[in-house]
């Protein structure tokens, strides 16, 4: 089910066989609105009846409310009567449908670990200084007497499986609300740690106990974080205008995949090619060339901005010292310019996208395509509109998913791998994360996708190592809106690649083994998305 929002399921019971509140195949003439969310779970069959002052109707599930609509299916002036008193008592019940009070405060805590940590899962040395703070920085959002929204991004690899689950819950515990409205993200800096309680649990069982990221320290900074998400509430601001704006961020991004002439990944473009003649000249490729910039306003007081960018975040790495790289110095950069409360950037689906073409991973090119970045994010905020708070519609909707295990992991080959004392350590630490991710996909819990909605702003929170595809297909789901991407969220999956991805090979679909999902992943996916922008 959508929490918060229409599902496929929810009916109307006078008459109407409804999916979409009536007009399931008639979507002129409906506007956005947020309705109370249904009473009872589960598949209509299996709903208890509902009480008598609900007029057996379902349509306070509903995310939409109807206009005059002259074309309407509704002949029959009884039911149609009945239909549009349920809607205005949905619309007038809500607590959600336009924010007449919204408020904001952000928090920010240090997530640099110490020395002698693992660093991005054992793959590369392990820390041994600081070249630049690594940050965790989160933003609550409240509005009107709803639950927060609590969003969080790391410089940090990535969070994954019960580490994800693990911020997620001590967040939502500390600042007393509902799991499902904590989204977690991380930026994916390579000399930076990564967390999966999961995937150590395994490890450790194999003999290879904190070897893949610091445990302790992890817990701790979880134990911090939740404070300060919590003492964060204890400070919220007004927002009186919220603003969004776009910019085109120029020779950063080019993706990675490029393709012969019979369709199959002839040169993979990593970060750094930019010294391979073949790589470098090549097109750029499949890319969003905008930094998505969304801001909260008091006055002409900036509280907080919130971007949104897609591409891997190294210019080099491998050198034991942690660092937030480019993206965190063309963030930091940002907000010193735009004088705001706190920059929170998100790296959104760059799975397939790195700086490869413009980057020959000399330490000359980290300050420069910083300073790329950073001129993108100002053109996104000379170009910021601004709308009045008071008038927007406010909405936080999930949807949960189970993504489908990648069709050549095969369980005892993992384990005896994980287990054998002949292979390297990376190999096997490599293995206990594959188990991780097959144990959760299998066994565990769905992943969670959000979405919020701020009147014209429509801002998705996505799992994996996500492929620009989907970031694209989002924003044509709905042209007419503003509309970011957050990927990396849950980090068990590995790359999560398009169908025809799996069938034209490259690093991140092909024999490297690094995508733990199956081809299937694609339209589960983007009917996710779709359910979730509709």
């Amino acid at each position: 089910m959508i929490r918060g929002g229409v599902t496929m399921d929810d009916t109307v019971n006078c008459g109407l066989q409804t999916a979409d509140c009536g007009l399931r195949d008639n979507p002129a003439g409906w506007r956005e609105a947020q309705c109370l969310p249904s009473r009872a779970g589960g598949s209509p069959a299996a709903r208890p009846q509902p009480p008598a002052d609900d007029y057996g109707l379902r349509i306070a599930d509903c995310g939409l409310l109807p206009e005059f609509n002259p074309k309407s299916e509704i002949r029959n002036p009884k039911l149609l009567i009945v239909w549009l008193a349920a809607i205005a008592f949905a619309w007038f019940m809500s607590p959600c449908c336009f924010a007449v009070e919204l408020r904001v405060a952000t928090f920010k805590i240090d997530v640099t670990p110490p020395p002698g940590s693992p660093l991005c899962d054992a793959l590369v040395p392990a820390a041994k200084g600081v070249n630049d703070p690594l940050s965790a920085r989160g933003i609550v959002l409240v509005a009107d007497d709803q639950k927060p929204v609590v969003l969080v991004a790391f410089d940090w690899v990535g969070i994954g499986n019960e580490g994800h689950d693990a911020w997620r819950k001590a967040i939502a515990a500390a600042c007393k609300m509902p799991l499902e409205r904590v989204s977690v993200h991380a930026l994916h800096q390579h000399d930076a740690p990564g967390c999966d309680f999961l995937a150590e649990k395994i490890a450790a069982a194999a003999g290879l106990p904190n070897q893949l990221f610091p445990v302790d320290y992890a817990r701790e900074a979880i134990q911090r974080g939740a404070a300060a998400a919590a003492e964060a509430m204890t400070h919220l601001e007004k927002v009186t205008q919220v603003g969004y704006g776009k910019g085109v961020v120029e020779k950063v991004a080019s993706n990675r995949r490029i393709l012969g002439p019979d369709g199959k990944v002839k040169i993979v473009r990593y970060s750094s090619s930019g010294t391979d003649a073949a790589a470098r000249e090549a097109p750029e490729g499949t890319i969003d060339p905008n930094v998505k910039l969304v801001s909260f306003w008091n006055g002409d007081r900036p509280l907080a901005v919130l971007s949104y960018y897609a591409t891997h975040p190294q210019s080099y790495y491998y050198t034991g010292l942690c660092s937030a790289d480019f993206v965190g110095m063309g963030r930091d950069q940002a907000e010193a310019a735009e004088k705001t409360g706190l920059h929170i950037h998100f790296n959104g689906a760059g799975g397939n996208v790195t700086a490869g073409k413009y980057n020959d991973g000399s330490h000359e090119y980290r300050p420069i395509l910083a300073g790329r970045l950073a001129e993108g994010m100002k053109r996104a905020w000379d170009a910021t509109q601004k709308v009045d708070a008071g008038k927007l519609s406010f909405d936080w909707a999930t949807r949960d998913v189970k993504l489908p295990l990648a069709e050549w992991y095969d369980e005892k080959e993992q384990s005896a791998l994980l287990n054998s004392k002949d292979e390297k350590p990376v190999s096997r630490l490599r293995a206990a994360r594959n188990i991780a991710w097959a144990k959760r996909a299998t066994e565990g819990p769905a992943i969670t996708i959000g979405r919020l909605r701020l009147g014209p702003i429509d801002i998705l929170h996505m799992p994996g190592e996500l492929f620009i595809e989907y970031q694209l297909a989002a924003q044509a789901m709905r042209p007419e809106a503003f509309v970011c991407m957050a990927a990396y969220g849950d980090y068990g999956p590995g790359y999560i690649g398009t169908a025809i991805a799996y069938t034209q090979g490259g690093y991140e679909t092909g024999d490297a083994r690094v995508s733990r999902v199956s081809a299937r992943v694609e339209p589960i996916l983007m009917q996710a998305m779709k359910e979730l922008l509709q």
